[in-house]
């Protein structure tokens, strides 16, 4: 009985760790796009993903879609 109830508090784990990283990726492509004038008022810099757009790379290392 011991061994079906932590298995049951693992699974439940998982599938909460789960969601929480299924949140944070939609959360982060959900972003709002920014300009390139924008990208490079911000100290950023332009490039261009092929079959991707441009994306802005800020100076601490995010990324911004440019749209």
């Amino acid at each position: 009985m011991r061994m079906r109830r932590l298995l049951g508090l693992a699974l439940a784990t998982a599938a909460l760790a789960g969601a929480g990283a299924l949140g944070a990726a939609t959360a982060q492509a959900a972003a709002p796009a920014i300009t390139s004038a924008e990208c490079t008022a911000q100290g950023g810099t332009v490039r261009t993903i092929p079959y991707g757009g441009e994306v802005c790379v800020l100076p601490d290392g995010n990324q911004a879609r440019i749209g």
